[in-house]
């Protein structure tokens, strides 16, 4: 190697380690004041409902695998997966479409309904992060309420139909209060109203739950939209790997809207993926964790007089009306337990993911001692 060659090596290793320092900073910016939280492996992150418990074994070891052919395009393992879903819900590959995430899907669904100016219903509060780039794009929305008991009013949906909607969105279960839908409630609304308009339903929890897909529509229904992601159960939130099923047609719709269709997942995290739709076990094992940790919360909240949403998720809706003078994830940064601040300010709710038994216990005492 000649001398030239070998200092520009030098060089690019040198500025990789300063543009990663500077990265590391930033991310530590958004998180907390990086000058009083504690290194990365010593916080507590309950904040973006992630699977404490990482990814599978099976998914560690297939992502391992993958990185030496990562200097291939991964098209016909992307085919593979998506026959593999497909075939998990009695559908083809044709009905699948796969992102970088369900967000990237989401944001198709934003520039579908942009397109001519269109209208979406969606519910506050429910999953919103990916509805600014609709609305930026020239959409108009409608925001329902939710019921008093945090969950979706159907019918309040269907009212506020414009002459201009082309879309309703459901997140079902939902975040951030993790309740869920009647599904027979919910097929008998997706029938009726898929006739004129888009309807959307985002599963990203239901593998929390014993509760049907919606997506035994999607064979012969243009109109319905089942988002799908391997961030949360899966554990796969930072691999960045998603997939919607659909029809045919429709998924042909949101390919057109996609520069280089099924293209945004890496080798790895469709690799990763692929395994950890076989190991069953392991993310049986995670959910009944999850439920044995969110009972114990349930108990904790009901003595600090805390009012709760029992939750079909991996996270927990609680209020904090009881402790007005409180900034509690403030408080709780400064033990660098990172949550979410306040969702809704009537009742002052908020969210809390549900972590390990360690990382909950350090949780709760962080709590009592705050509020006691």
């Amino acid at each position: 190697m000649d001398t030239n060659r070998r200092s520009w090596i030098k060089a690019a290793s040198l500025s990789l380690v300063g543009f990663s320092f500077s990265q590391t900073s930033k991310a530590n910016n958004f998180f907390g004041n990086e000058d009083t939280l504690a290194p990365q492996e010593d916080i507590i992150r309950l904040t973006s409902n992630e699977n404490p418990y990482g990814p599978s074994p099976l998914a560690k070891k297939a992502m391992a695998n993958a990185i030496s052919s990562s200097n291939r395009y991964p098209w016909d393992n992307i085919t593979k997966l998506r026959e593999k879903i497909g075939k998990f819900f009695n559908l083809s590959k044709e009905h699948v479409v796969m992102g970088a995430g369900s967000s990237e899907i989401l944001g198709l669904i934003g520039q579908y309904i942009a397109k001519d100016k269109g209208h979406f219903v969606a519910p506050d509060n429910t999953f919103r992060i990916w509805r600014r780039a609709a609305i930026d794009l020239g959409a108009t929305m409608t925001r329902t309420d939710l019921t008093n008991d945090k969950k979706y009013d159907l019918v309040a949906m269907e009212n506020a139909i414009a002459s201009n909607t082309k879309l309703l969105y459901i997140c079902n279960p939902n975040n951030p209060t993790g309740t869920i839908i009647n599904s027979d409630n919910l097929k008998s609304f997706i029938e009726e109203l898929s006739k004129k308009y888009m309807i959307v339903v985002d599963e990203a929890y239901l593998e929390y739950t014993n509760e049907p897909s919606m997506a035994s529509f999607v064979a012969t229904n243009k109109n319905v939209i089942v988002i799908k992601t391997f961030s949360k159960l899966f554990g796969l939130a930072g691999a960045r790997i998603g997939y919607a099923l659909a029809h045919p047609d429709t998924i042909t719709l949101l390919n057109s809207m996609q520069p280089w269709p099924n293209a945004g997942a890496s080798a790895t995290a469709i690799a990763a993926a692929d395994a950890s739709v076989d190991d069953k076990d392991f993310f049986t094992s995670v959910v009944d964790k999850n439920n044995t940790e969110k009972k114990k919360l349930y108990n904790f909240f009901s003595s600090m007089n805390m009012p709760y949403i029992e939750s079909y998720t991996n996270f927990v809706y609680y209020s904090l009306a009881a402790y007005n003078n409180i900034e509690l994830h403030k408080e709780l940064e400064k033990r660098n337990i990172l949550t979410g601040g306040i969702v809704e300010d009537k009742g002052r709710w908020t969210r809390v993911t549900v972590g390990t038994s360690r990382e909950m216990n350090t949780y709760r005492n962080a709590v009592t001692e705050i509020l006691k």
